[in-house]
């Protein structure tokens, strides 16, 4: 029998390109979100095959009755996600992720998936780095250190590790996989992230083309990749917990080179005006990713010149309307 699935969140970023990877598989795909980020009718399958599709907050309990059937495969991929959020207004953040994790796992309890696999985030490593309690890149089983407690980024990263405490902690009988995602993106990412700004600024002839932290580097992986590595982490045929990073770490790059190469696929010169980096934001990041490839033998296959191009070429094609200024 095809692999049955539950995608929290799939209508958002990565839980589209999931679903219609699933669906490729041959897997029966339902989608549960509130679509607070996205609409209903724009579903997260394209082509013959279609995710079913479930709207429902998980800030509440999931109402008996409200998915049908059994499923193999859980995905929590729903959050509120983005520094813009967090700093704005972080109790939301720290309520919705704890809250949405909860109920999910209230829910698992009475039905018994095979496998839950959790959607985290790099920013849990960033406390303990910036302390100088961790390596650099660093593994998956570093100490977890708010650096700045009062500081409202940190709601998201408080948010995701007790996501993940819960996940760890909760019945043995599922088999848990958790993937830290370090800087995804792709088509259909919204707009409140590096990639998606630099190309709607570029695409809009910004002039001055604004920066912020300039010489800060990131290394950035492709939507496509990051699937393959989620993928391949439910898959494997283990029954103790695992926790991976995900990403790309062949291609760190300065937040300014990342500019100019979204600046000349736009075949735009604009003059470049560099400010302080946002606050809290750390000066390097970059994927420890040792246990991905000893798990799954995991490499990435999409080098960013490639990817950008794809990325761009979607935006080019989908250019950005009011209803897209909230992030959708």
């Amino acid at each position: 029998m095809a692999e049955r699935v539950l995608i929290t969140g799939g209508a958002g970023f990565v839980g589209r390109h999931l679903a219609r990877r699933l669906l490729d598989d041959g897997a029966e795909v339902v989608v549960l979100d509130d679509f607070s980020r996205g609409r209903a009718d724009a579903g997260p399958a394209e082509g013959q095959r279609r995710a079913d599709v479930v709207e429902h907050d998980l800030t509440r309990p999931i109402p008996p009755g409200l998915l049908h059937g059994d499923f193999d495969t859980v995905y929590h991929l729903a959050a509120v996600v983005g520094v813009r959020r967090a700093n704005e207004n972080p109790s939301h953040v720290l309520r919705t992720n704890v809250l949405a994790t909860l109920n999910l796992l209230d829910w698992c309890r009475l039905t018994s998936p095979a496998t839950l696999f959790l959607s985290s985030t790099s920013e849990v490593a960033d406390g303990a780095m910036r302390m100088g309690l961790a390596p650099f890149p660093s593994p998956e089983d570093l100490p977890f250190v708010l650096a700045e407690p009062r500081a409202p980024r940190g709601s998201y990263a408080l948010g995701k590790i007790v996501s993940e405490t819960l996940f760890l902690q909760c019945d043995s009988r599922f088999r848990v996989r958790i993937g830290r995602y370090h800087n995804i993106y792709g088509p259909q990412m919204g707009y409140s992230h590096v990639i998606p700004e630099f190309i709607e600024r570029a695409l809009s002839g910004a002039d001055p083309f604004d920066i912020h932290g300039d010489a800060q580097t990131r290394a950035f992986c492709y939507i496509d990749d990051a699937v393959d590595a989620t993928i391949g982490l439910v898959r494997l045929d283990t029954a103790d917990p695992v926790i991976a990073n995900i990403g790309n770490d062949r291609e760190e790059i300065k937040i300014r080179d990342l500019a100019d190469r979204v600046l000349a696929l736009a075949q735009a010169r604009p003059e470049i005006a560099v400010y302080d980096p946002p606050a809290g934001s750390p000066d390097r990041r970059l994927p420890e990713l040792s246990e991905l490839r000893r798990r799954i033998g995991y490499e990435p296959k999409v080098d960013l010149d490639t990817g950008l191009r794809a990325t761009f070429d979607w935006y080019s094609r989908h250019r950005r309307t009011d209803a897209d200024r909230d992030g959708r």
